[in-house]
């Protein structure tokens, strides 16, 4: 569905009408496109320490982005697309000042869609001092990107070991990361290999997503394709039309799987043994609403959305867990919601089994990391435009999309670019975390 008020202030008389009005003026953001390079310009780097690590500089560089040193070095009216700042070695809050001494010229030297990183250092318990220090950065991340325009946005990487570094900075960097802004992520240790081809990063995995009929779950089982992975599209038999239509444009196969059904777990596990080597990637994104307010909801109303979108979760990944088709270096991704953070008017069911998802991504790391050091996490959408939405009143869909920093609503492929990020091999340090795609905007908060 196309958000007609994006492409009317991005037209010559509309912008012009905006801009004299003070109407919002959201920008058409940079997404993926085939053979776009990561980004359009030079990033330039900086770091509290003085000198930027060679270690740094080389994982941009490798990337195909030209690096610059020094903002002086820009020529007359040339701009960055990035501006990534290594802040690990701060201890004591006079050091913040260097943040604001990098960021502020940065800022206004940033190219629309520009892309802002800050590199920390975890809080540890170690020393108050140094811990409220580290922690200031989740602040002025948060608050920078609230303040930057033109599609433009600022994310932090929490950097408690290198191993998904170079992943998530080629990520954070490129169009992949439209729609995620604001956001803190931890990277820790894992087994995080760097794929053979970092366009394909996929090839040769086995991919299942559920729900992938329509929706963000096409979405998501289309961009899994596009980056090398042989995919299970699975739905219900009642969808059996739409989902063959997916299976057939992404050269996948279909697989009618009801998640609730009691027999789910051990359809599926005889459908991967007959059919694949094992399963490499999972998504869990099928869910469903019933929304009612609490005084109006009926026990069916709850206990089916509990059902689909918490409790076959569960059983999936314990039934998975105990097989041995799950292979080694596994990644499993399911989609929560902002909903899951924030609560929202009508929607305590929904509302249980999104925050239920976060719990179970953190409480399941461990285990997933002890068969054969697999990872698992969420992706948490904000407002995304679908078929859904689109049935929204039109006052109420036009004010949530721009509620966000962004100003606009999210596109299924902007799920789908960090579902598939998080499948990657690079990011076998990610696990236990939810990502939030959501234009830094919670809904109902």
């Amino acid at each position: 569905m196309s958000d007609r008020y994006l492409e009317l202030v991005n037209s010559s008389v509309g912008s012009a009408v905006a801009s004299r009005v003070g109407l919002p003026r959201p920008a058409k953001l940079r997404r993926f496109a085939d053979d776009a390079p990561i980004l359009p310009g030079p990033a330039l780097l900086g770091s509290t320490a003085g000198r930027v690590p060679a270690a740094l500089k080389k994982l941009v560089t490798s990337a195909g982005v030209e690096v610059l040193d020094s903002i002086d070095k820009l020529s007359t009216g040339e701009r960055v697309a990035a501006a990534v700042l290594d802040a690990r070695s701060i201890a004591t809050p006079g050091d913040l000042a260097a943040l604001r001494a990098f960021l502020a010229p940065a800022v206004k030297a940033l190219a629309p869609s520009g892309r802002v990183i800050v590199l920390g250092v975890p809080a540890d318990g170690a020393d108050v001092r140094v811990d409220a220090t580290r922690q200031a950065l989740d602040g002025i991340v948060r608050s920078l990107a609230k303040e930057l325009r033109a599609g433009a946005t600022a994310n932090l990487l929490w950097v408690a070991d290198d191993a998904s570094l170079g992943a998530a900075l080629r990520f954070f960097l490129s169009g992949r990361s439209a729609y995620v802004d604001g956001q803190p992520l931890l990277l820790g240790p894992g087994v995080a290999p760097a794929p053979k081809d970092w366009t394909r990063p996929l090839t040769g995995k086995t991919a299942l997503v559920t729900g992938a009929a329509r929706g963000i779950g096409a979405a998501i089982a289309g961009v899994l394709a596009r980056d090398g992975a042989n995919v299970i599209a699975a739905d219900l038999t009642q969808a059996g039309e739409a989902l063959a239509k997916v299976a057939n444009r992404i050269g996948g196969t279909a697989l009618h799987l009801d998640v609730a059904a009691a027999d789910a777990p051990q359809r599926l596990i005889d459908h991967l043994g007959a059919q694949t080597s094992g399963l490499d990637i999972l998504v869990h994104n099928a869910g469903i609403t019933r929304d009612k307010l609490m005084a109006n909801m009926k026990p069916e109303q709850w206990d089916s959305v509990i059902a689909v979108n918490l409790e076959s979760q569960l059983t999936i990944n314990a039934a998975l867990l105990a097989s041995d088709q799950l292979n080694d270096q596994s990644r499993t991704v399911s989609l929560s919601s902002t909903t899951g953070f924030s609560g929202n008017r009508g929607q305590t069911n929904y509302g249980a089994t999104k925050a239920g998802v976060i719990g179970l991504v953190r409480s399941s790391a461990a285990a997933f990391a002890a068969h054969g050091n697999g990872t698992i996490n969420a992706v948490a959408p904000g407002f995304i435009d679908t078929d859904m939405t689109a049935k929204m009143p039109l006052a109420t869909r036009e004010v949530a999309r721009r509620l966000s920093s962004l100003q606009q609503a999210g596109l299924p492929v902007d799920v789908a670019e960090a579902v598939s990020w998080l499948a990657s091999p690079g990011a076998g340090g990610v696990t236990g975390q939810v990502l939030r795609v959501c234009g830094q905007n919670l809904v109902g908060a």
